[in-house]
């Protein structure tokens, strides 16, 4: 989705579900994103600034009065961010968007999530009808945090082969609370999680559930720590409804093009390991 007079320019690893939530909704209300990036493994090899570029194409004086250390996702790897870019960006992470002029940095996919959803309420009321389906949406957003932020330290764990008992503890009773609310806020039988249509609730909810899947392509390291699957072949089973919600918006002609061959791929990894 790239147009030279995008309402929203977002530079990110990819591919990345947690961008996915602003690419959904811009699809669904009309607002225009570009996107720019490469593989996690090559995002070291580009200048993080609003006009993100591989640095072969940057002069090295330039490369040089931006060279930075990484962080969480990049660490020990060198990068190159401009000093544009940390003042818009003051987190220095991706996914990092800017309004069309540069100035303005929005980070976390959630608020990135939010401006085009802002950006589009005339046409799709994304984030809700009035104040306290917003407030509403909101709340699911921030209870998604909690399952994202210890959804990434126990993907990175299991990247790494470095999954402990304790860290899947957390991460099984983080799940459990996240999926037991979806269930609950989708009964008795709820088509959305806010009112009577997609709003950004119902989009963080299959985008932080798309990038939980990549544990199922790590069953290996579970398996060898003599620990169990959290995302597992009963999952459909256990939560009902979020299953049932999952799936049929996967179907749905704003999600699908996203989430389609990403999950595929990995239910093959997921399928060899077996």
């Amino acid at each position: 989705m790239s147009t030279a007079m995008a309402a929203l320019r977002i530079f990110s690893y990819l591919p990345n579900p947690r961008i996915w939530k602003a690419t959904i909704a811009a699809r669904l209300c009309g607002v225009e994103v570009e996107v720019r990036g490469a593989s996690s493994g090559d995002l070291s090899q580009w200048l993080w600034d609003f006009d993100a570029r591989p640095i072969a194409d940057v002069p090295s004086d330039v490369l040089i009065a931006t060279d930075r250390t990484g962080r969480v996702g990049f660490t020990d790897r060198k990068l190159y961010k401009t000093p544009a870019f940390l003042e818009a960006q003051p987190f220095g992470t991706v996914p990092a968007a800017f309004s069309p002029d540069g100035r303005t940095g929005i980070f976390e996919s959630n608020s990135i999530m939010r401006a085009v959803a802002r950006l589009g309420t005339e046409r799709f009321p994304l984030y809700g009808r009035d104040i306290y389906e917003s407030s509403r949406i909101d709340g699911f957003l921030d209870a998604s945090l909690v399952f994202a932020r210890d959804g990434q330290i126990y993907l990175f764990a299991l990247r790494d082969g470095a999954v402990s008992r304790e860290l899947h503890t957390r991460m099984t009773d983080a799940f459990a609370a996240y999926l037991l609310g979806i269930e609950q806020a989708l009964a008795p039988r709820r088509s959305f999680l806010v009112g009577d249509d997609i709003t950004l609730a119902d989009i963080c909810f299959v985008a932080e559930l798309c990038l939980f899947h990549n544990e199922r392509a790590r069953r290996s390291v579970l398996d060898a720590a003599r620990l169990s699957l959290l995302l597992d072949d009963e999952f459909a089973k256990t939560y009902p409804r979020s299953a049932s919600h999952f799936r049929r918006l996967l179907a749905h002609p704003a999600f699908a093009p996203d989430v389609g061959g990403y999950l595929e791929k990995i239910e093959r990894s997921a399928a060899r390991i077996k």
